[in-house]
């Protein structure tokens, strides 16, 4: 497949739907060299989905029966929100795991949302069973082109925004937002995986050969809890051979006290597993690497404005 011709459409497809987010070059967070850090939470619906949201649903036509989507929250309120831009009816599926923030602001933005018991396997189950009873048109979080491509033009971004390190360092939940950087950079620059050590299903299918499920719980577990990482991220990951680390919960937890503290940047846990692998020594780049660090989400439980 061709990614790099995909994302360079998607780009164009939604070039007036999403934002263009800043990049900034920060020093501190404990570190002895500086990192380039790209502001995806600064999206609308406050993460990187909507740009995957968008592609999809400016690829092809959408039944009358409108939409359908399971998330853990931000997808949720991705396709919510580009459900709304353009007119079509949207279901969406979440777990109680979502959390108040998520799915508060997936009823705000007006699209019928069902929550189920469980975690996002169970959300996604009800989105399937929602999916062939009425024919509305599925929305993957993560294992679907267009989804990939969408998500694919950050990197696409950023570059253009001047990005030079050597290595990039991703959250990685189901997989859509690594295989998207994947896709564009094709091994022009190192990618690191970063998950929580309680939620690590790409590093479970790289070890075991193939995608895996596994166990999902903590911190980041509404954003990055995906039972089992996508096909297609697996494919790249194996062919681009990329390196994952874990960290555990207190660095991602660290990692988000440090960034409001020292750039006011508010971020949910996700937004700071990143960087978590840097301030924690989970990966520790070479003398004279450069390295970068994608923020991407902001979806904060409970939001510290909420009355």
């Amino acid at each position: 497949m061709d990614w790099k011709s995909r994302i360079e459409a998607a780009a164009q497809r939604i070039a007036d739907h999403v934002q263009v987010t800043p990049v900034l070059e920060a020093r501190g967070f404990g570190l002895d060299v500086p990192v380039q850090m790209k502001l995806e939470q600064m999206q609308h619906t406050g993460s990187f989905k909507p740009r995957g949201a968008f592609n999809t649903l400016l690829s092809g036509p959408v039944p009358a029966a409108g939409l359908v989507a399971a998330s853990g929250g931000n997808h949720g309120a991705a396709v919510a929100y580009a459900a709304r831009a353009l007119g079509h009816r949207a279901r969406i599926f979440v777990p109680e795991m979502a959390g108040p923030s998520k799915i508060a602001l997936i009823r705000d933005i007006g699209a019928d949302l069902t929550v189920v018991p469980g975690e996002y396997a169970n959300a996604l189950e009800a989105a399937r069973a929602y999916e062939a009873e009425t024919g509305a048109m599925q929305i993957h979080a993560y294992d679907a082109p267009e989804t990939v491509a969408g998500q694919g033009t950050v990197l696409r971004e950023w570059e253009a925004q001047g990005l030079s390190a050597d290595t990039v360092l991703i959250a990685v939940g189901g997989g859509g937002l690594i295989a998207g950087a994947l896709g564009w950079l094709q091994g022009a620059r190192k990618v690191v995986a970063v998950e929580p050590e309680t939620s690590c299903a790409l590093n479970a299918a790289l070890a075991a050969g193939a995608p895996v499920d596994v166990e999902v719980s903590g911190i980041a577990a509404n954003s990055l809890g995906a039972r089992r990482i996508g096909g297609i991220c697996f494919d790249l990951a194996r062919r681009f051979g990329i390196e994952t680390v874990t960290v555990p919960d207190a660095a991602i937890a660290r990692a988000q006290k440090m960034l409001w503290r020292e750039r006011r940047v508010l971020v949910e846990p996700a937004g700071a597993t990143a960087l978590a692998a840097l301030i924690s020594g989970a990966y520790r780049p070479e003398p004279g690497e450069s390295v970068a660090v994608l923020v991407c989400g902001a979806n904060i439980a409970p939001d510290p404005f909420e009355s």
